[in-house]
């Protein structure tokens, strides 16, 4: 039986990755999850220097999730190279790095960097706040994230993933838009900004006031949206959004994506990652399918 699939010339061993931000860069997981068994580990977001964050509360539980406001907190290019990407290397996986900025330049010079590095696909965050735009994300404006594609793309030896916001009201607009500026996949979805109010203390949850909600609330939202980006561009997807086990991740490939990316989940079962991997397989065999590649898009 294959688990094999290809995403823009990158061969996974099988198609489940793990979500940006809720894995770290693979360290803090490695003795709950055998790292060899992923098809690819997507690091933490990694920006040209260290950020420091947004001030706490930055975690909330909300029904059906959670809802983060971390800030994209990271320790910036170089440490990075010097002591995540060694780590990483030990494995028998694909190393995918998540890659934030606050301008176009910001971005560029780490994929500069990473240009050199042995990591195999560069996934670009492009839900940060464009500080030159007054802080609207690159990624709601189609024109900014056409652009900020185009000029990751000079820079990038690596092929490129774009990850796509759900704040926006044509999703398959904004996959077209990246597409056109050169991307080689896209991922989807980041998470939802939400808020919410202690009522007990009378403010907000957050110190941030919003945050993104993730989890399984999320799943339908993000379905519906793979499912309306596979119809509108050619190049493969990567699906994510409250998959928490295989039945979500199999609905996720139905409906158009060519991998599937778990985040929250991994908070409260460290080895749901591994669990969807043998869940698809199991679910190959009882459906007499050879292939894994056969579930892509099965549904239109």
């Amino acid at each position: 039986m294959n688990m094999k699939v290809n995403i823009a010339g990158v061969e996974w061993k099988n198609p489940v990755t793990v979500a940006s931000g809720t894995f770290g860069s693979g360290a803090e997981f490695a003795e709950f999850v055998d790292l060899d068994r992923l098809g690819a580990v997507t690091t933490k977001g990694v920006a040209n220097v260290p950020w420091p964050g947004n001030p706490t509360p930055r975690v909330a539980e909300v029904y059906g999730g959670m809802m983060n406001a971390i800030g994209l907190q990271n320790p910036g290019i170089d440490l990075f190279c010097e002591r995540d990407i060694p780590f990483l290397k030990q494995f028998d996986t694909k190393i995918i790095v998540n890659v934030c900025g606050k301008s176009e330049e910001d971005y560029c010079e780490v994929v500069e960097r990473l240009a050199d590095e042995d990591v195999d696909m560069l996934e670009i965050n492009i839900s940060c706040p464009n500080v030159k735009e007054g802080g609207i994300a690159f990624g709601q404006d189609p024109k900014a994230a056409e652009n900020i594609t185009r000029a990751v793309k000079r820079y990038a030896k690596q092929p490129v993933i774009m990850k796509l916001s759900p704040n926006v009201t044509d999703i398959a607009g904004m996959a077209k838009a990246v597409e056109a500026g050169g991307a080689d996949a896209v991922s989807l979805i980041n998470t939802l900004t939400g808020m919410k109010i202690d009522i007990h203390r009378r403010t907000f949850a957050l110190a941030n006031r919003t945050g993104g909600v993730s989890g399984p609330a999320v799943h339908p939202v993000a379905v519906r949206m793979v499912y309306e980006t596979a119809q509108a561009v050619k190049i493969p997807i990567i699906g994510m959004g409250g998959i928490a086990g295989a039945e979500d991740a199999i609905e996720m490939m139905l409906a158009g994506a060519s991998a599937v990316s778990v985040g929250t989940a991994n908070f409260h079962n460290p080895a749901v990652t591994m669990e969807i991997v043998d869940g698809i397989e199991q679910y190959l065999k009882e459906n007499h399918m050879e292939d894994v590649r056969e579930l892509i898009g099965a549904v239109r």
